[in-house]
């Protein structure tokens, strides 16, 4: 993720984290964490996290929930560094599950994201019969990367994003957006977003895509959806994956220049949003920072779909 194109926190938060000198490690986010996420992150923004904690559950925030944990994470170490990411997701019995709901195309996405919201990665691991989750990986640059399983057990058909963390070694130069950025460039392709983020109510937000300063009406299906929202709240990187409803589109079937998305942030402050949209087979990431707001004022979109937060159904 480039300067030009990062991000700061989006709704209920996302993503994951490189950071100095470790090889590999996982850790559980308990309630101070949070506190010291946001501090060491620079937030100087308006979320109260306490409060947020107060009043409803935010996805990707905890290794652990509802009897489901990540463990055994294992990475490279340091830049440049050969290997492969691996983990595994235990069930409420301890072991290993082996047996996962397909959710736009996948039965995993793994989210990583560096804490200052750069380097932002959508990877898809697979699967072997023992229940290690893998994948070759290396880093580019040094930092401590937050990662983020979205899963939906089988057993229990409910979608849960489980978090941690892996330490990169190699020296470490903080790339953080300081100002809302509604815009972003990204090979030669124009998104600009249109849109409030509220806290206080549900709202639309628009993306669309031109080139050339012509709009772009070739927008193809990436993992059965016309584009996807990954949300992340600056600070404590609170996580949201946001899909659209209805029908998965056809596989030859194109849409565009617009793709709107419905959701809300759990608290204001500022947010980091990660918008992925797929032309001519090859996918692009642009990067924006919203400040969500208590009130919400909605420009209308050209044409949209609407979609709700991963961790209420994809």
């Amino acid at each position: 993720m480039n300067t030009p194109t990062r991000l700061g926190l989006y709704a209920a938060g996302l993503a994951v984290i490189f950071a100095t000198s470790f090889a590999t490690a996982a850790a559980v986010v308990p309630a101070d964490a949070v506190q010291n996420w946001a501090a060491d992150s620079g937030a100087g923004q308006s979320t109260d996290l306490s409060a947020t904690a107060q009043s409803a559950p935010v996805p990707g925030l905890a290794v652990a929930q509802d009897g489901y944990a990540l463990v055994d994470i294992a990475a490279p170490g340091e830049v440049g560094a050969q290997g492969e990411i691996s983990f595994a997701i235990n069930g409420p019995d301890g072991m290993p599950v082996t047996d996962f709901q397909i959710v736009h195309t996948q039965p995993l996405h793994l989210i990583i994201v560096r804490t200052d919201g750069a380097q932002f990665r959508h990877l898809h691991p697979v699967l072997d019969e023992s229940g290690i989750w893998s994948l070759p990986l290396n880093w580019a640059v040094a930092g401590s990367y937050r990662l983020y399983a979205d899963f939906v057990p089988t057993a229990t058909g409910e979608s849960l994003t489980l978090t941690s963390t892996v330490e990169v070694a190699g020296e470490f130069i903080p790339d953080r957006a300081s100002q809302p950025r509604l815009t972003a460039q990204i090979a030669g392709y124009d998104v600009t977003l249109t849109g409030q983020l509220s806290a206080s109510e549900s709202a639309e937000l628009t993306l669309s895509v031109s080139h050339g300063g012509r709009p772009v009406t070739t927008l193809q299906p990436y993992l059965g959806a016309y584009g996807h929202l990954v949300v992340l709240r600056e600070g404590d990187l609170a996580f949201l994956h946001v899909h659209p409803e209805g029908t998965e589109p056809a596989g030859d079937s194109l849409s565009g220049p617009a793709v709107t998305f419905t959701t809300q942030a759990p608290t204001q402050g500022r947010y980091l949003l990660y918008l992925e949209f797929q032309v001519d087979g090859v996918v692009h990431t642009a990067e924006f920072v919203v400040d969500a707001t208590a009130g919400v004022q909605v420009p209308p979109g050209d044409a949209h779909e609407d979609i709700e937060p991963a961790g209420h159904g994809h």
